[in-house]
């Protein structure tokens, strides 16, 4: 991205008299990093697919980083369309937020049947994450032995941890001293950012893909900290009749319409409020508390989201599933006798029902 001082409103901005200070960055970068603040001011989407398109004229391997949290929501099926076949692996971002009695080789098992479903293939499946350096060792090493004399890509949804990765390579296995932005805000990378690793091989952060259907991509960007968890994962289970309902902030509502009484275990941010109340008082109660005692968001907010859409679900007898809401998390179903269940969440928000992850 190239800086300018002509266009506030343009990328690359850095005002006049701040063109002295050192490092340069520009003045959208500068707001996120000292005030955790972000002026958006983002690229079309048509620039995300010609970007895309432009690793297919390279030589070069492509690592798609996805969000373990919200994986449904930030794979990119497809991906090797894009890139013209150049070998991609398949980078996990974000595995320290799963509890630790995870069975690490059923979550790979898990992985690569999602991965079938999509139609994706890869070269290879790393899980780590780039907070804690936990699992990164392998995916350097991979990369360094499939990278000599190519580019490497990083290619994946916002917010799924592609800077944070370009952030711990310059700092654990580069002599280069710089840094790259990161925030909790989708699209915080706007350009390409290309570091040269050796005279042979530049890695390169590509920007976010941004997908509307994420609820992160929907909600008031200060309320991000709140939906986004950034400690394990701590599963809460309720033990729920027919008839009654669990609102998750304002953010989405869970109803468990038919069934016998059986256990419903989320997995969400631990900031995010859930509270349950009988099916038959849902409605009054979201029109009367979203925004105070349903929150986030905040009422300030409210209009911020489409209005709710219904999503009807059936589980089968004896199947184990998860109801996934992309960006908000899952509810896991180990259903004995099956149940029907009506998910209310704003409109173009992912619902799906998968196989259980945990």
């Amino acid at each position: 991205m190239r800086l300018q001082s002509n266009h506030s409103s343009e990328l690359g901005y850095i005002p006049m008299n701040a063109t002295q200070r050192q490092p340069i960055i520009c003045q959208r970068c500068y707001r996120i990093k000292h005030y955790n603040d972000a002026a958006f001011v983002t690229p079309h989407s048509n620039d995300f697919l010609a970007l895309l398109h432009g690793i297919s004229q390279t030589d070069s391997l492509v690592v798609h980083i996805v969000d373990l949290f919200d994986f449904d929501g930030t794979l990119i099926s497809g991906l090797p369309r894009f890139v013209g076949g150049r070998p991609v692996i398949l980078a996990m971002n974000k595995v320290d937020l799963l509890p630790r009695e995870v069975n690490t080789n059923r979550l790979l098992n898990w992985v690569q049947r999602r991965l079938k479903e999509a139609g994706l293939k890869v070269e290879e499946i790393f899980m780590f994450s780039a907070k804690s350096g936990v699992g990164f060792e392998p995916l350097i090493e991979f990369m360094s032995k499939w990278g000599k004399g190519k580019n490497i890509y990083l290619v994946g949804a916002t917010n799924a941890g592609k800077s944070s990765i370009m952030n711990r390579i310059l700092r654990d296995y580069s002599d280069l001293d710089r840094e790259i932005t990161v925030s909790t805000y989708p699209g915080t990378t706007l350009d390409l950012i290309k570091v040269p690793l050796n005279n042979r091989t530049t890695l390169i952060d590509m920007p976010g893909v941004v997908y509307p259907f994420r609820l992160t991509e929907l909600i008031h960007r200060t309320e991000l900290s709140k939906l986004v968890p950034h400690q394990m994962l701590k599963p809460i289970t309720f033990q729920l009749n027919d008839g009654q309902t669990l609102f998750f902030g304002a953010l989405a509502r869970f109803d468990f319409v038919q069934g016998a009484k059986q256990s419903f275990t989320c997995y969400v941010s631990a900031s995010l409020n859930i509270h349950r109340t009988k099916l038959e008082h849902a409605d009054e109660l979201y029109q009367k508390q979203r925004g105070s005692l349903l929150q986030p968001p905040d009422a300030q907010y409210l209009d911020d989201l489409p209005s709710f859409v219904k999503h009807r679900l059936r589980i089968q007898v004896g199947m184990e599933q998860d109801v996934f809401i992309s960006g908000l998390g899952w509810i896991c179903i180990q259903s004995k006798l099956g149940a029907t269940v009506e998910v209310h969440a704003p409109k173009g928000v992912k619902v799906i029902l998968r196989e259980r992850l945990i």
